[in-house]
């Protein structure tokens, strides 16, 4: 099994965007996938209620007061983390992930609040050891504006990989509304929006390989 922890602890970066959009792509893609809700909002479980029952099927978990153990014969877990973690807390996550994904968002408070979580993951254990890996995203970017110049500037200085560059779209709205992903929409309306997407699927499945080889 595969835990990808979804986390930043600036609020409304997108990290339950990212969170069902990344489940959506992995039950799509055929693994049994399960979503685990820390956030007390619970809006990824309100998600998941809404999801049709024709589309591929994810399972949702209550984690917003006891990390439980994943169903079983789970091969994909995305894990929804909510803003202002406690150091105590964002540790007990981290050590439950394989991979870790920060969504920033193309604004200087945002990157100013990101750089300053991203030391505080720096700093633990498992990162610090090279036994976890940091994936950062820039999120609901607009492509050839200064503000997406300036972030891809500030995202080249953090010491960690910039896994992909997702473009802002009322098509994650719409998809969310009906409790479905991206990947869930006919392919010919969100080419762009998909091929955002495929460095971070690449980066996460080799790390997939590499763990399954071991």
């Amino acid at each position: 099994m595969l835990t990808v922890l979804v986390t930043n602890t600036k609020g409304g970066c997108g990290k339950t965007t990212l969170s069902t959009n990344l489940a959506g792509a992995f039950a799509r893609s055929g693994f049994a996938t399960v979503l685990a809700d820390c956030d007390k909002q619970r809006s990824a479980l309100q998600w998941s209620e809404r999801r049709p029952r024709d589309l591929e099927t994810i399972k949702a978990v209550d984690w917003v007061k006891t990390l439980a153990s994943p169903p079983k014969g789970t091969q994909r877990m995305v894990v929804d983390a909510p803003a202002g973690l406690r150091r105590k807390d964002l540790e007990v996550l981290v050590k439950a992930a394989d991979v870790i994904v920060l969504p920033i968002l193309p604004s200087v408070f945002d990157e100013n609040t990101s750089a300053t979580f991203l030391k505080t993951l720096d700093e633990l254990k498992p990162v610090r050891k090279g036994k976890r890996s940091v994936a950062v995203v820039g999120n609901r970017m607009r492509l050839r504006t200064p503000a997406a110049a300036r972030l891809d500037r500030f995202l080249t200085g953090l010491g960690h990989p910039v896994v992909a560059r997702l473009r802002e779209s009322q098509y994650y709205v719409s998809a969310a509304e009906r409790g479905s992903s991206i990947f869930d929409l006919a392919s010919g309306r969100v080419r762009n929006i998909l091929a955002d997407w495929a460095p971070l699927l690449a980066f996460i499945d080799t790390l997939a390989a590499a763990d399954e080889n071991r």
